[in-house]
């Protein structure tokens, strides 16, 4: 039971984070003009990368804390408040907005969005990092971190998907449902970044 509520909350966190609906007007524009074998190409560099970077830090982002010399419930406080800042632009559109912009300045009919900005910042920003840290802070042992892992897996997988169904996407939902999608997302976001910080003081208070 324990582990499939981790399962549930690291699968969560993460698919709010990266928000692939959202990415789906973004993929759609810079990818616009390629052939689907091409669409297809830049969609699985992107989701390679971005599950590398992943990985990195789940596994080795504990040990950058420790080198610093950050504590724990520091961190689970302040990437709290970032995911909150994140969800707060989720709900009032701030968020696309960044999106967009990091996008266009990298649109260039030469250049291979697969690694930037799709695969960074895109995918895997910021506030994907800090929660990745902080999942693998709060997992239990090696099961925990493989759970979580394993949800990373899956969320770049519905990235992947999303892309490829992307014109579909579009087409279906709409500017209007997109933004319903994204600020659904935001609200979720804005909980778990509530009890990330409800965490770490309680955490902070124990080691007190």
């Amino acid at each position: 039971m324990l582990t499939t509520t981790a399962a549930i909350t690291a699968f969560t966190t993460i698919f709010v984070m990266i928000d692939a609906p959202g990415l789906t007007p973004i993929f759609l524009s810079m990818t616009h003009g390629m052939s689907a074998a091409h669409r297809r190409l830049v969609a699985i560099r992107a989701c390679l990368v971005s599950l590398g970077l992943m990985m990195f830090f789940l596994f080795l982002g504990q040990a950058v804390l420790d080198f610093i010399g950050i504590s724990i419930p520091a961190f689970r406080i302040a990437g709290g408040v970032l995911l909150f800042l994140t969800a707060l632009d989720m709900l009032f559109e701030r968020r696309q907005t960044r999106r967009r912009t990091s996008a266009e300045g990298a649109l260039d009919p030469s250049h291979d969005p697969s690694v930037f900005p799709l695969g960074i910042p895109l995918i895997v920003g910021p506030g994907l990092i800090t929660t990745l840290i902080l999942l693998a802070s709060t997992s239990e042992g090696a099961l925990g971190l493989a759970v979580v892992a394993a949800m990373a897996i899956i969320n770049i997988g519905i990235v992947f998907v999303t892309f490829l169904a992307a014109p579909s996407i579009g087409k279906l939902l709409g500017t209007t449902g997109l933004n319903v999608m994204t600020r659904l997302l935001g609200m979720f976001l804005a909980a778990l970044a509530v009890q990330f910080i409800l965490d770490g003081i309680r955490s902070a208070n124990l080691m007190g």
